[in-house]
């Protein structure tokens, strides 16, 4: 009898074992794997302008048009499956840049301010993307 047990438990742990590996579906990913981690880096440069310098107001202008690209090709390759998060850095870019083109060539400490907010709500609707994503991406 004790034997019967163990022949279900071995096929169901075969079974197991092969929809692991059949999920994994080898190194093909979804498209907006790495679109993602283009659009994290994009954000990434953009804590590196140097606002105080000269031009920092326009590098940050340039930079935005990155993460507009990025943004864009991440969106449109996860919003079936992922409307929400999609959703969420759409409304994200679309705040940072209201911001960024409100800030004149020479900003206040204020209007800095309003840009880093800005940014960090990118920076966390790209996260939140990030781990719903992991799961395929990894």
């Amino acid at each position: 009898m004790h034997a019967t047990h163990n022949k279900p438990m071995a096929a169901l742990a075969m079974l197991a074992a092969a929809v692991a590996l059949s999920a994994c579906g080898g190194s093909s990913k979804p498209a907006y794997c790495s679109a993602r981690g283009d659009l994290e880096q994009s954000i990434k440069d953009l804590g590196n302008v140097k606002v105080a310098q000269q031009g920092g107001a326009q590098k940050l202008k340039d930079q935005l048009g990155t993460i507009e690209s990025n943004a864009n090709k991440v969106v449109s390759s996860a919003k079936g499956d992922f409307p929400s998060e999609t959703s969420s850095i759409q409304s994200s870019v679309s705040s940072l840049k209201t911001t960024l083109q409100q800030l004149p060539s020479s900003p206040s400490a204020s209007q800095v301010a309003a840009v880093a907010a800005s940014a960090k709500g990118l920076a966390s609707s790209v996260q939140s993307f990030v781990k719903a994503t992991d799961s395929k991406c990894s």
